[in-house]
């Protein structure tokens, strides 16, 4: 009696499991996306010598930001291994 009352938990378990792992691709395709385009922004600072500091911080703030997000790509939650 208990795994046919258990079935319905379990399956609304695994749908927002799914719902999840969707959100959490879309995080990580908007963490390398954004990842890109503060590095590119930041080189474009730097280079041109509008404000350097500023585009050096950019800089170093994309690649931390890329390797973040690298980080939860290699090393996802429980809730996309399962």
């Amino acid at each position: 009696m208990q795994g046919v009352l258990l079935s319905p938990l379990l399956d609304f378990a695994n749908l927002i499991a799914a719902y999840f792992a969707e959100i959490w691709d879309f995080l990580i395709f908007i963490g390398r996306i954004s990842a890109v385009i503060v590095v590119l922004v930041g080189a474009i600072l730097w280079f041109t010598e509008v404000n350097c500091s500023k585009g050096k911080s950019l800089v170093m703030s994309g690649v931390l930001l890329a390797i973040i997000v690298q980080y939860f790509v290699t090393y996802p939650p429980g809730f996309i291994l399962g």
